[in-house]
């Protein structure tokens, strides 16, 4: 925020603003600045002045008395240049503190017109129409993830599971504990080895009696 407008432009009655001031201030402390600098090196030239005439004494006094005289000055500058500074550091921080006054006098201005167009009740009443809506979303959100149709009881599903996962143990317990069938490979039979076939079906009754007549002529 400028200053112009933080005090408003000067008057003849008013008096300079507060930049004019800080202004002037910054001016005058230059000048002495260098003033000071000034006034150091003619000390530091009678100084000289005095260490080549340490002979001539009365050249000597005389250069010695300018020098007194220039670190007269010096000191009183000194002690200007710390006044003018202090001026400088007051006013500069009692422009802060008013602008920051100013600041806050306009954010509790601003927070009473923002509170004018809304109390408690109305806070209170706008949260609970917010708790109730999200009731409302949650009862709907319940609603969509329902399963549609039959719906089947956890714990049974689980009885049943158990019983067939039993059944199935006891036949793998009928499968291992039955003896093992023994496969037996027919030999090879040898080449010159003569075998009668063996009949693969009953005897007739002709059959039969021709067979015992036939065995009765052989004795």
């Amino acid at each position: 925020m400028s200053l112009k407008k933080l005090f408003g432009k000067s008057t003849a009655n008013q008096g300079p603003t507060v930049d004019q001031s800080i202004n002037r201030l910054h001016e005058t402390l230059s000048m002495l600045q260098k003033r000071e600098d000034y006034l150091n090196k003619k000390i530091q030239g009678e100084l000289t002045t005095i260490k080549q005439n340490s002979k001539n004494k009365r050249v000597a006094l005389m250069a010695l008395k300018r020098k007194k005289l220039y670190e007269g000055q010096v000191e009183k500058i000194g002690n200007a240049i710390m006044t003018i500074s202090e001026q400088l550091i007051a006013i500069e921080g009692a422009t802060a503190n008013l602008e920051t006054l100013n600041a806050m006098r306009l954010g509790a201005q601003t927070m009473q017109r923002i509170h004018n167009r809304m109390t408690v009740e109305q806070v209170d009443n706008t949260m609970d129409e917010i708790r109730d809506q999200m009731d409302v979303a949650k009862e709907i959100s319940d609603a969509i993830s329902q399963p549609i149709g039959e719906v089947y009881d956890d714990d049974e599903l689980l009885a049943e599971l158990q019983e067939i996962e039993e059944l199935q143990m006891e036949e793998e317990l009928l499968s291992t504990s039955a003896p093992p069938v023994r496969q037996t490979v027919p030999s090879q039979p040898e080449k010159d080895l003569f075998l009668p076939s063996v009949p693969t079906k009953q005897l007739t009754e002709e059959e039969r009696e021709l067979a015992e007549l036939e065995a009765s002529m052989a004795f």
